[in-house]
């Protein structure tokens, strides 16, 4: 029972709907037999009624004057050849008890002589006295015994109010049997009919009912290992109640995608917030001594002595000590400082800037600045920053004879900036850290830039989003515009 309750519902709802059809064809076809055998039953009995109300009456002469050989001629009468032949339930027995429950005559005189008690020859007449005792009035009574194989039809004979007897008629149940058994034939080949179209009709049906079930129940299965992608999730969709329980879950999916992305960025933000915090310090901890020595250093040279070792060691860690000063100004990421709107200009002088590194890849650049003259309120100097931090990067990643797009523009209220490159492809574990300093993949570069345009982006408010697959990279960077551009 277990087995059968733990089946799953693409076969259980279809055994079923199986059963079910199954269990009505029987229904059916027994309910038809036994309205077809109590009407063959119905009919008999008032075939019988009929027979032994004329019987009954034309023996009351024979037994008035005792001719006893008249009344087997009247009780015999209905076996005659012509008779019978045109009645299929023909009477089995015919008889005449007289008042003291003796046979008078009957129709098989040999089973049951004359003036001997019937119920020698067939108990049924045992239990046939007390309906035999309880007819007082003219009228006919059929009577049928549990487990007796026969039908009886009892009418008292009754001449100017005085019982002279009583007729009973026996009717063999087996006559019945053929009509029935074609009428079972008839029917179960109907039936079989029938069950050739209901049970594949409701195989199929009851699949593809359960089909919405089993498809929810596997999507859920995956949900306990992790959040399956939208392409992954099949669900019905409908107005009803399946339908109804399919759109709350895929409601549900996407509020737990939400809050997984959300958790994600919320940690990703306070990472690079600490790392931020933490290199800040660092830099201005760094950047004091650095100036103290790098003032040393060119009071040195303008007082110091001139000695060719000297000055050339000195050059040497000048320079040193200034590629250190132009790491640690990349750390220090300020958006608060004030410059003049961003105008189409600005990023036509950014597109100039990065000609040079692109014509030195031999890279082909498609630029699209969406800019009208209308300057947007925005920092000039802080999206040139992100504009060149990001193309020099895509620059970068692309082989010789590769391909950089830019495409800058206002859409829905914010300026879009997405920076294209048919370069190497950025692998997962890479894209988890790919805005963290000194994150570089490659050999050159300390891995600031993307740094400090994360940096510049949120500090504006916007929002900046990589994308990688093998032969296309984007970065696509939202910055929100006031509600009136100047």
């Amino acid at each position: 029972m277990r087995r059968l309750r733990d089946l799953s519902f693409k076969y259980k709802i279809p055994l079923r709907g199986v059963v079910l059809a199954l269990l009505t064809a029987l229904i059916v076809t027994a309910s038809m037999l036994y309205r077809e055998y109590e009407g063959l039953k119905q009919d008999l009995v008032t075939t019988s009624g009929h027979l032994a109300r004329v019987l009954a009456n034309t023996l009351v002469t024979p037994l008035v004057h005792d001719d006893v050989w008249r009344a087997y001629e009247i009780i015999n009468s209905p076996f005659a050849a012509g008779v019978k032949e045109a009645s299929p339930q023909t009477a089995e027995l015919i008889m005449i008890l007289d008042a003291n429950r003796r046979v008078y005559l009957a129709t098989n005189p040999r089973q049951y002589p004359m003036l001997t008690d019937p119920g020698r020859a067939n108990p049924d007449f045992y239990e046939l006295w007390q309906d035999i005792e309880g007819l007082r009035q003219p009228g006919t009574r059929v009577v049928e015994r549990a487990g007796s194989p026969k039908l009886y039809v009892v009418t008292p004979i009754i001449a100017d109010g005085i019982r002279l007897g009583t007729l009973v008629i026996g009717y063999s149940k087996d006559a019945f049997a053929p009509r029935v058994i074609g009428l079972a034939k008839g029917a179960a080949l109907a039936m079989l009919a029938a069950l050739a179209i209901l049970l594949p009709a409701s195989w199929y049906w009851a699949r593809r009912f359960a089909l919405p079930l089993t498809d929810l129940a596997q999507t859920m299965h995956l949900v306990r290992e992790t959040l399956p992608d939208p392409a992954d999730v099949k669900v019905y969709e409908s107005r009803d109640e399946i339908g109804q329980l399919g759109a709350a879950f895929k409601a549900m999916l996407k509020g737990l995608r939400e809050k997984e992305a959300l958790e994600k960025e919320v940690v990703f933000s306070e990472r690079l917030a600490a790392i931020g915090r933490l290199a800040a310090g660092a830099a201005h901890e760094i950047n004091n001594p650095l100036g103290g020595m790098l003032n040393a250093i060119s009071t040195f040279k303008q007082h110091g002595n001139e000695d060719p070792l000297t000055v050339r060691t000195l050059s040497l860690i000048e320079r040193g000590l200034l590629q250190i000063k132009d790491t640690m100004s990349a750390l220090l990421v300020e958006a608060k400082v004030k410059s003049h709107p961003l105008s189409r200009q600005d990023v036509e002088d950014t597109r100039t800037l990065v000609l040079a590194d692109a014509h030195r890849k031999a890279a082909t650049l498609d630029w699209e600045n969406g800019l009208d003259e209308r300057p947007v309120a925005l920092p000039s100097t802080h999206v040139r920053q992100v504009l060149i931090n990001l193309m020099l990067n895509a620059i970068e990643a692309v082989e010789p004879g590769g391909r950089v797009g830019c495409r800058i523009a206002p859409e829905g209220g914010s300026l879009a900036i997405v920076v294209t490159n048919d370069g190497g492809y950025i692998p997962q574990e890479r894209m988890e850290v790919l805005f963290e300093p000194f994150a570089t993949g490659r050999e050159s570069g300390h891995g600031l830039g993307l740094w400090v345009t994360w940096q510049l982006v949120h500090q504006l408010g916007g929002t900046i989003i990589a994308q990688s697959e093998p032969g296309n990279t984007s970065f696509t960077v939202a910055l929100p515009l006031p509600e009136e551009t100047p």
